[in-house]
């Protein structure tokens, strides 16, 4: 990580020139999208500053937008996040899978071995909401367009440029199976990922709509339609692996 290893390096830097001992790090905004990394002292000397130009910093995956209402990692940010690196690596490989000599078929094998893993990176945490299934399947478009060569004064819809590539949508049903693969291992396991997995607070619930969790979304794509049902199910190993296939094949 380069912001950790920065403020390693400043550190290191100032070891001899009489730093306060206790300063502490801190990492805060400024304006025009840049990033200062201040270092803050006890005593009355100026205090040392270093600044990054950088619009956001990652660290261990959660990006450091913060949702206003209930401080938790915003999980559209980290969607835009994953996808601007993705279309970064996109036009990297452009020569390659924009080209119309390589059969579309082993582009598409490329995409999915060099692309699609910076785009789902940590898709086992997410809760695939409206917006987030939008904007899902709006970049998988985005690369097929390209991929195809078809430009937006084309009017082409989307479902004609699926034909075109001799594909349907698989990004969301291919973060689902990952979600359910990874809870099955995790309910098998009876630990404490399976405490917090299916725990519960005492007290009331808040006002107002509850806001989705992975496990109802599961429930939905897998067919059963209850929590219930589905941890009745992941304790047959067989049975959950048939579950998944059913739901990926006729899932959308």
């Amino acid at each position: 990580d380069s912001m950790e290893a920065l403020i390693h390096h400043f550190k290191l830097f100032t070891e001899g020139f009489q730093v306060p001992p206790g300063a502490t790090y801190t990492a805060v905004e400024a304006p025009k999208g840049e990033f200062g990394v201040y270092l803050i002292s006890d005593g009355t000397n100026k205090p040392y500053r270093c600044k990054i130009k950088a619009p956001g910093f990652v660290h261990l995956s959660a990006c450091d937008k913060m949702a206003r209402k209930h401080m938790l990692a915003d999980l559209v940010a980290i969607i835009d996040s994953r996808t601007a690196q993705a279309k970064i690596n996109f036009q990297k490989m452009k020569t390659i899978l924009t080209n119309k000599h390589i059969s579309i078929e082993t582009r598409k094998r490329a995409l999915q071995c060099y692309i699609e893993p910076v785009l789902m990176y940590g898709c086992e945490a997410w809760t695939i909401s409206k917006q987030i299934k939008n904007k899902l399947e709006a970049t998988e478009m985005w690369f097929l367009r390209r991929m195809l060569r078809i430009p937006w004064t084309a009017k082409k819809t989307n479902e004609r440029v699926l034909n075109e590539a001799n594909k349907r949508r698989s990004r969301v049903r291919t973060i689902r199976k990952r979600q359910a693969t990874f809870l099955g291992g995790v309910m098998r396991r009876g630990k404490l990922e399976h405490l917090v997995t299916t725990g519960k607070f005492e007290g009331k619930r808040s006002r107002a709509r509850q806001r989705e969790k992975i496990m109802d979304g599961l429930a939905t794509w897998l067919g059963p339609g209850k929590v219930s049902d589905i941890l009745a199910g992941v304790k047959d190993r067989d049975l959950w692996r048939d579950m998944i296939a059913n739901a990926y094949k006729q899932g959308t």
